[in-house]
């Protein structure tokens, strides 16, 4: 009962999440960590990106670790390539406008800094118990890099991930938007409906509930490397159909590119006011919607990725850091800004404040590829199923790591983690949309908090090793080189 009360004071939830977690000084921070690394680093993501997608398609298992670098590369973005992809930037354009589009790329730019120290720091503070399990994350890499002092900061992001994975991103906002596409597609109308608890619930989101919470279940308890191998087929395969897929809307509408590139630029400094009201607004939502969607896009910041990356088979932190980074870029500046150009080519977004991201989506498939609302509808099901499954599994493995920290790997409340986790993705056809979302970016913001402090702490470490490394690896090669002259 007082769960159900808590969820249904959504306005509430909104208030906080808008003005406090994701309010001015968070968007500032975010920014901030990402253009002191770019500095400190001399703008690595512009002089190392080509050399960092190479390292992401390598698969390196010589180092210490769980499973291998390319496993841990897949359950990093089988954990990214979530909802995101789909609802979180229709979301993001239909609420801030295609200026949000602008400053979710610019953030993301700046990102790719702050995912590289992630995973340089991820490899760097790892820990290797006896059994040979690895933890590692933020709450290592604040605790040991920092020192004992910050013990507390670490911990707070632990409890925050913790809750993210369970009450936000990992579970419910997946689960809500593969129910939402499934329904799109079997049952529009919503006519076969039963009533649980007071909560009309249409069948079609029982059924599909009741079959990703099972296939979870066998992932979760499993462990680690079945949810590596399972993210190792399923990752690459969705990804690159995905992207085919938004790319077929750009080329079939390839002479309004220009006219959409133009709009989105012009519309990010538009001082003119979303809805009405005061000058600056408009900016200011688009700001605020393009850096919150894109950090729930790409998660560079957020501090999520490195616990998985921890677990990598690799002992050289910058190649770590490397493909971390390159995650960032596929993540946003190929798929998010593919979709993204194809909602405002379409207009599919400028259809009144009360339309899901969902039907945005299908909208902009239909009308860019120039087919019916079903086939897109379908489109939209799949990869919202295949992305969130993926999500809800990838996720989990983070908020073990957290609490493997918070309780110093006790198996006992590991287990009743787990079953907790796959109860929420059973019970959120009965909740609120709007207060998942709310919720899954509250958390969000809370784990940023403590991560970014720590990075900004830690940048003239991750810096000054980066430097020296590729210094070092220029004068091996010049050594070389001369020998060879010689």
């Amino acid at each position: 009962m007082f769960l159900m009360r808590f969820l249904s004071a959504s306005s509430v939830i909104q208030y906080i999440c808008d003005n406090i977690v994701w309010g001015i000084p968070l968007l500032i921070l975010i920014m901030t960590a990402g253009l002191i690394l770019t500095i400190k680093m001399r703008g690595i993501q512009f002089k190392h990106v080509g050399e960092s997608l190479k390292y992401m398609v390598s698969n390196e298992t010589s180092g210490g670790g769980e499973v291998s670098s390319f496993g841990a590369l897949c359950i990093s973005m089988a954990a990214t390539l979530g909802t995101g992809k789909i609802v979180g930037i229709a979301c993001a354009i239909q609420l801030g406008g295609p200026g949000a589009l602008f400053w979710m790329i610019v953030a993301a730019i700046l990102g790719m800094a702050t995912k590289y120290a992630e995973g340089f720091l991820a490899i760097r503070f790892r820990r290797q118990k006896e059994d040979g399990t690895i933890i590692g994350g933020p709450f290592c890499y604040i605790e040991d890099g920092m020192g004992k002092k910050w013990k507390w900061l670490a911990i707070c992001f632990a409890i925050f991930g913790a809750l993210a994975c369970i009450m936000g991103i990992g579970t419910m906002t997946q689960m809500s938007s593969i129910c939402d596409s499934v329904v799109s597609v079997f049952d529009p109308e919503k006519t076969n409906t039963v009533n649980i608890i007071g909560v009309s619930v249409p069948i079609a989101s029982i059924i599909i509930c009741a079959i990703v919470t099972i296939l979870s279940a066998f992932a979760i308890i499993g462990g680690i490397k079945r949810i590596s191998k399972m993210s190792s087929i399923l990752v690459p395969v969705m990804a690159i159909g995905y992207f085919l897929v938004c790319l077929a809307v750009v080329l079939f509408n390839i002479n309004k590119v220009p006219s959409a590139l133009l709009t989105i630029v012009k519309e990010a400094f538009n001082f003119k006011a979303a809805f009405g009201g005061a000058a600056g607004f408009g900016i200011l939502v688009a700001l605020r919607q393009g850096v919150s969607k894109g950090v729930f896009s790409n998660e560079a910041g957020l501090g999520s990725a490195p616990i998985a990356l921890a677990s990598a088979q690799t002992d050289n932190p910058v190649n770590e850091g490397m493909v971390c980074m390159a995650s960032t870029f596929i993540d946003t500046m190929v798929l998010c800004l593919t979709i993204g150009i194809g909602i405002v080519i379409t207009g599919s977004y400028n259809v009144g404040e009360n339309v899901k991201g969902i039907e945005i989506a299908v909208n902009t498939f239909s009308i860019g590829l120039h087919i019916p609302h079903l086939p897109a509808a379908i489109i939209v099901m799949l990869s919202i199923s295949t992305f969130a499954f993926t999500t809800i599994i990838g996720w989990n493995v983070y908020g073990e790591k957290c609490m493997e920290y918070l309780t110093n790997n006790n198996k006992v409340v590991l287990y009743i983690y787990k079953v907790i986790y796959i109860t929420t993705i059973a019970i959120t056809p009965l909740l609120s949309l709007e207060t998942i979302w709310n919720i899954a970016s509250m958390f969000n913001g809370l784990m940023a908090l403590p991560n970014l402090i720590g990075l900004i702490a830690l940048s003239g470490l991750v810096a000054k090793e980066t430097i020296s490394y590729f210094k070092n690896r220029k004068n091996k090669k010049e050594n070389e080189l001369k020998t060879e002259a010689n």
